[in-house]
């Protein structure tokens, strides 16, 4: 277990705790973390970081120099800070597994412990989950993009944000479909594939491409893949590409040739046709060159003959959208000891929480085919064989029936990670999870996986939760209401 600085908080979480201290109020409480737009316009996310973050939690701690840091603030009681010198995480947290899929609204981790815990880790919750979210939603739909024609390399180190940013876009992008990374430290630490070509100044530093080629097969006469637009592409690079090839065929090897510039749909081609011609068919083509999923879309749809993406800007920074729009409130405290459900109003529906303590359940018909997530109260009983309705999670007045006949199955999204702070279940590898997200992915139709204007998958709440938010939105309200009056 790696031990984490409990400092890597928001302040005013830290204040709220030492305010709960003071007035001992402390009382058991749940939150909830969800989202409430999927990124890039896009239809789906993959849910992300659950593990790291439980590795966190289990390491959280207040060093003696952190705790020196906030007494030299003069802030805090130093009661408080005795406090904290014995703090350990002590809550149970339910969340979706590592890379499942998922939609706005629905609470992907839950986390069950008293106030001041469960405040303190807020932050680091979001901070973790909201990131590896976004990089692994944007390495799937990149991967989609390219239709199984190529595998993706992930290139993004020296253009992430920061050394942390850039190892855990490694391994949020690995999760979402990338075959390899750049990144050697993400390489050690995830078990992640590590790839790369050459440089421009490796060639540069020779008198020619044929030296600089020639050189570099004779050390890596396996990796041999010939950067070729240091000069000229169509000219001298593909040329002495050619050269280098044969002679590495002549001896049972072959060679890959990157592109880095220029038009990349008319490159492939020109360069693929004159591979061939030289005999050497089984001759790879690697591109790179700030890649988007578009331009990956409009390569694969002009048939460009590519067989491996390196890609890094777009990918490790989230391209178009800067974060992910993950949110944690509270949904749930205890009263008289009893669990009371909360609620957050907002003049806007779509922002006022759904209360309680809950549950997901995921739809699939027999085909194994996702059909619907339906939000729940945790101590719903569902029964298996029976009509339920789906009420919208925003217009109380519409809903529909899934028939009985409809599903086949319904499965809860949210399970047990941790219990006391921690972990009982088994953490995977990484290649597992990156298994296992891309099989679940494949339970979705297509419509909710479109680039651009996906279907809009439904998330709804039971007639038990649309009830109690209805109720408590209503009192709450009329208290409102009254209080103005007064």
């Amino acid at each position: 277990m790696t031990e984490t600085s409990a400092l890597i908080t928001d302040f005013y979480e830290l204040t709220m705790m030492h305010g709960y201290y003071l007035e001992n109020h402390d009382s058991k409480a749940v939150f909830d973390m969800f989202y409430r737009n999927n990124p890039f316009q896009g239809g789906y996310t993959i849910f992300t970081g659950i593990e790291e973050l439980v590795d966190k939690l289990e390491g959280l701690r207040f060093s003696e120099s952190d705790i020196s840091y906030l007494r030299s603030l003069s802030i805090f009681d130093e009661g408080f800070l005795e406090y904290l010198k014995t703090y350990r995480f002590h809550g149970d947290v339910y969340a979706f597994d590592e890379g499942t899929p998922a939609f706005p609204g629905e609470p992907l981790i839950r986390i069950e412990s008293d106030l001041m815990d469960a405040q303190l880790v807020e932050t680091l919750l979001l901070n973790t989950v909201n990131f590896e979210t976004l990089i692994a939603t944007k390495a799937s739909r990149m991967t989609l993009a390219t239709k199984g024609h190529g595998s993706i390399m992930e290139f993004g180190l020296r253009r992430a944000q920061g050394e942390n940013g850039a190892h855990a876009a490694s391994r949020a992008s690995f999760i979402g479909g990338t075959k390899s990374t750049s990144n050697t430290y993400a390489g050690k630490k995830y078990g992640i594939p590590v790839a790369g070509t050459m440089a421009h100044s490796w060639i540069m530093s020779y008198s020619s491409e044929e030296e600089a080629f020639r050189k570099f097969v004779e050390i890596y006469p396996d990796n041999g893949i010939l950067l070729i637009d240091t000069y000229d592409t169509l000219g001298s690079g593909i040329e002495a590409a050619i050269k280098i090839g044969l002679e590495q065929k002549a001896k049972g090897k072959r060679i890959g040739v990157r592109i880095d510039s220029g038009d990349l749909s008319y490159l492939t081609k020109e360069i693929r046709a004159r591979l061939d011609a030289a005999g050497l068919e089984d001759a790879t083509i690697c591109v790179s060159n700030d890649l988007t999923e578009e331009i990956i879309r409009s390569l694969v749809s002009d048939g460009a003959p590519i067989d491996s993406w390196g890609i890094g800007t777009h990918l490790v920074t989230g391209g178009s959208q800067s974060s992910l729009n993950g949110v944690y409130k509270l949904s749930a405290k205890e009263e008289n000891g009893t669990m009371i459900p909360c609620l957050k109003v907002s003049n806007s529906y779509e922002k006022t929480t759904n209360p309680g303590i809950k549950q997901v359940y995921r739809f699939f018909d027999n085909a194994g085919g996702a059909l619907a997530d339906l939000i729940t109260l945790n101590d719903e009983e569902m029964m298996q064989g029976k009509d339920i309705t789906f009420f919208h999670p925003f217009s109380t007045a519409d809903f529909f029936v899934m028939k009985k006949d409809r599903y086949a199955t319904m499965v809860p999204m949210l399970t047990k990670k941790m219990e006391n702070g921690r972990r009982i279940t088994p953490s995977p590898s990484l290649s597992e999870i990156q298994k296992t997200s891309a099989e679940k992915l494949a339970a979705f139709d297509k419509s909710y996986k479109r680039l651009i204007n996906p279907h809009i998958y439904k998330v709804s709440l039971s007639e038990n939760l649309r009830n109690l938010k209805t109720d408590l939105l209503v009192r709450t309200r009329t208290k409102e209401r009254e209080a103005r009056n007064s």
